[in-house]
């Protein structure tokens, strides 16, 4: 299994530069760039090309651009909005050469039956799907364990790409959300493992169902997920795609930047090297 650093774990200590740099050095294969604030930070005094030059010439790949978000049940002037957005991105991750463009369900107070839910998501994938397609870039849904998101569960989200039926339209199966909303570990036994394209490694403190946010989460292990039966199953089904750690803790957001980049990764392999063989690079 190779292994992926997502920049959300060092959202408020770091940036692109720094991240890039000691991901390299602790031998991270690969990268989630976060385009809605570490990017367009990188660009101010950096281009496309410079980073593109990077990857060619490092060990750290671009996994995804993270993300394109609330991409469902908009008015048209949003969802004219969104489609602009993802072509920006599409030029980006061909550019760089990441493989796949994270797209985040809307997050709303307004109910939304389930049914309009799905029919918006179906309907925008597949025109997502279709302008990627002259990429050779993927779009990974990534369902939010949270009340208020419009796809809140594996099945929900599983469902979704099922009914998209395109080979470039997967899922990120994170680890945090398929705890926090309840999710199913039989509906992850019986998915199709070819449609999780990326594997979001995360851990949360004990709250109840509901009542999880982002900043619960701590590394991977110390906390109340039940990693060893979602890594069980992955193994079990054949999933050899990455694990990326993803992390929004405001404590870890004290720690200077490469201690929490080097911690993120010895968390993360001391719990999956019982189910994987990883092979790190390090310098």
């Amino acid at each position: 299994m190779k292994l992926c650093f997502n920049q959300a774990t060092t959202l408020e200590n770091s940036n692109l530069v720094k991240d890039l740099e000691y991901c390299e050095e602790h031998g991270y294969d690969f990268i989630e760039i976060r385009t809605m604030d570490k990017l367009p930070e990188y660009l101010q005094d950096h281009s496309i090309d410079d980073l593109a030059n990077f990857f060619k010439s490092n060990h750290i790949k671009p996994l995804a651009l993270n993300a394109l978000v609330f991409f469902n049940n908009r008015d048209e002037a949003g969802l004219k909005e969104t489609i602009a957005e993802f072509k920006n991105m599409l030029e980006v991750a061909g550019e760089i050469g990441a493989q796949y463009i994270v797209a985040v369900p809307l997050v709303t107070q307004e109910k939304i039956l389930k049914t309009d839910i799905k029919d918006s998501c179906v309907e925008v994938l597949k025109e997502l799907s279709d302008l990627a397609k002259p990429y050779g870039v993927k779009i990974a849904l990534e369902f939010v364990g949270h009340p208020q998101c419009t796809v809140n569960t594996f099945g929900q989200a599983y469902d979704i790409v099922e009914a998209v039926g395109r080979g470039n339209v997967g899922l990120v199966l994170d680890a945090f959300h398929f705890h926090a909303m309840g999710s199913n570990l039989e509906d992850l036994k019986k998915a199709d493992v070819s449609k999780i394209f990326i594997f979001h490694i995360d851990d949360t403190e004990d709250f109840p169902i509901g009542f999880l946010t982002d900043e619960d989460r701590v590394w991977p292990g110390l906390g109340a997920i039940d990693l060893e039966s979602m890594l069980d199953i992955l193994k079990d089904k054949g999933y050899s795609g990455p694990a990326s750690v993803e992390i929004f803790r405001p404590e870890y957001y004290q720690l200077d930047a490469e201690e929490a980049i080097k911690t993120a990764k010895e968390t993360t392999l001391e719990v999956i090297s019982n189910y994987y063989n990883v092979e790190i690079a390090s310098k």
